[in-house]
């Protein structure tokens, strides 16, 4: 029998041609207990059914939606799920966290996760429920946004399904292309490109059964008590201005990267911040499903319409590419919503094409910071994957430097493949060592030690081995956050985390958690991660940064120079080895696998 809150099973889905079958993959309690379930579990998935070296775009290449106990409880922000692949952009493990609707009808199918194998013959959509998997062609769908085809897959199909879809750039298997359901987005690492490469334009799902929880007494207390907190100080930021407000904030502290991190600061930011547009645009707050919390906040946009804006879109499509009309930025999000792009490297990317233009490298004059009308352009380049300049871009920064060559990889903001988001981390240290080693690439979700940097406790300008703790203790409550699921923004609310969560898992599941327990999950998880990219060919030598971080200083607003040389992050990444239990050329042993794997 299954823990509370679990099927015990996940299903392998085997799209051939124009046929789909689906075959139950049992999941031992001890694999659950060991990865939580998200990340964790899809993690340990991968390492299962993922060929070693195989091509993400390849039919073999398996794709995972996965669930964890939480879902569907009436636990705030628990409505997540996790999309588990290896990533077309990095050729490294990917993941991305969404909530929504489809996460309950998901789980709901009876899964604890959904493992996509194959390719269809045609264009089509997948709908898996209680009475199986079946592939029916939807050529009508090409070409649409994600938004429009999850409308016309429930007019065709009922509106009991959920759906998950692709836009155009998924289709065209743009590298970073995104998977989108009900307006929230699966966005790094190119999922989208991965489902997209096996011609399946949405996953439609229904609800088909019930899952028990082990306490439901307890856990209506506990998701009471939860929300209560949900409403306190620490999510306050997030309930008044969204994220969007760490644009100001960060300006203010030389950490906003600017003009593809030439600058910190951005001299356009009060015209995009929160507090300006909550002002002058402001129409309406959201919450994702079964959250209490409200972050969303929707601004309408010139011409009509509106449009949800955050941090990271902002600061992407904004300061990123020097742009500061906010009906430039609230455009360019726009289209990447309709494209399906990841906005951070499809910013990213950009920001690298026009440096290289200012440089000569790239014959596109037209191509500039600052220019709104060339940002829509470009990203229209790519979500079409025109000839030129949209199939390069198309690729991402990486494999576009090392296309253009001429040293342009030096500045090209990218860790691993994946682009980095907004956090300079020549001013936060304790960051830069996070995006360095994370195995995802430069990314603040699995990493996000800026927290550290920003508490006030300590240097952010001079990392030391306070600063590799703090980086390894940020990854590690990601780790389980990410594998329970919870939302990121719950992180203050919980005093005592680890403690909490085993509670909370204790109660949904009937395990008898413990703090040690989880700490203990979470270093295997952080563990199983590095040992895939292992098995997929990274080695030390990506654990690093551009070298326009580790080598330019950054010269910031109040005179002082922030710097951060390759010597230090290599001192900090070398204590980071030590603290995980890694050799001195940062590899897992290869005789811990069959225990970190739970291999007979």
């Amino acid at each position: 029998m299954a823990p509370g809150g679990f099927f015990g099973r996940a299903l392998i889905v085997d799209v051939d041609g124009a046929a789909a079958t689906g075959t139950p993959f049992e999941l031992d309690e001890k694999v659950l207990r060991a990865y939580l379930g998200g990340v964790g579990l899809g993690t340990w998935l991968m390492h299962r059914l993922a060929p070693p070296k195989v091509d993400p775009l390849a039919p073999e290449a398996p794709l995972a939606f996965v669930f964890s106990s939480l879902v569907g409880t009436p636990l705030t922000t628990s409505a997540k799920f996790a999309v588990v692949a290896k990533s077309p952009l990095t050729g490294l493990l990917t993941d991305a966290l969404a909530s929504s609707q489809f996460a309950i009808a998901g789980k709901l199918t009876g899964h604890d996760a959904l493992v996509i194998r194959g390719k269809a013959a045609q264009l089509s959509v997948l709908l898996i429920d209680g009475d199986g998997v079946r592939l029916e062609p939807a050529p009508e769908l090409a070409g649409l946004p994600a938004s429009a085809a999850e409308t016309q897959a429930r007019e065709r199909f009922g509106r009991g399904w959920r759906t998950a879809a692709i836009g155009p750039a998924g289709e065209r298997q743009v590298r970073y292309a995104t998977i989108s359901h009900d307006g929230r987005h699966a966005g790094r690492g190119g999922l989208g490109a991965v489902l997209g490469a096996k011609n399946i334009k949405a996953v439609l799902v229904r609800s088909a059964t019930k899952v028990a929880v082990a306490d439901q007494a307890g856990v209506l207390n506990a998701a009471k008590d939860l929300r209560k907190r949900s409403f306190g100080p620490a999510t306050a930021k997030y309930r008044e201005l969204g994220t969007l407000a760490n644009l100001l904030a960060f300006n203010a502290v030389s950490t906003l990267p600017t003009r593809n991190f030439t600058a910190a600061t951005f001299d356009g930011a009060p015209k995009l911040a929160a507090e300006e547009l909550h002002e002058m645009r402001g129409v309406a707050r959201n919450s994702c499903a079964s959250c209490s919390i409200g972050c969303e906040h929707i601004y309408s946009r010139k011409g009509g319409g509106s449009q949800r804006m955050e941090y990271e879109n902002v600061f992407a499509l904004g300061p990123l590419c020097g742009v500061s009309d906010p009906d430039d930025v609230f455009a360019a999000s726009a289209r990447c919503d309709e494209l399906g792009l990841d906005t951070i490297s499809a910013g990213g990317t950009i920001a690298w094409a026009m440096e290289c233009v200012e440089r000569g490298l790239i014959d596109e004059p037209w191509l500039k910071f600052g220019d709104g009308a060339a940002l829509l352009r470009a990203l229209d380049a790519i979500g079409e994957r025109k000839p030129g300049l949209g199939e390069l871009l198309a690729q991402g920064s990486r494999k576009a430097a090392e296309q253009v060559g001429h040293g342009s990889i030096d500045f090209a903001p990218q860790v691993k493949g994946l682009e980095l988001p907004g956090y300079e981390p020549r001013s936060l240290q304790s960051m830069a060592l996070g995006l360095a080693v994370n195995a995802r690439g430069a990314d603040h979700n699995r990493s996000g030690a800026y927290e550290a940097d920003l508490s006030g406790e300590l240097n952010r300008f001079d990392g030391g081995s306070a600063h590799v703790a703090a980086a390894i203790g940020t990854e590690d409550r990601a780790a389980v956050m990410d594998s329970m699921i919870l939302c990121k923004f719950l992180r203050g609310v919980f005093d005592d985390p680890f403690t909490e969560w085993a509670t909370l898992l204790s109660l949904v599941t009937g395990w008898d958690l413990d703090a040690d327990e989880l700490r203990t999950a979470a270093k295997r998880i952080v563990r199983a991660k590095r040992a895939f990219n292992q098995r997929e060919g990274a080695t030390a030598a990506d654990d690093t940064l551009p070298a326009r971080m580790l080598e330019t200083p950054l010269e910031l607003a109040s005179g002082r120079t922030a710097t951060l040389t390759a010597s230090r992050l290599q001192t900090m990444i070398n204590g980071y080895y030590v603290a995980r239990g890694f050799d001195e050329a940062g590899r897992v042993s290869t005789t811990d696998l069959p225990d970190l794997l739970l291999e007979a």
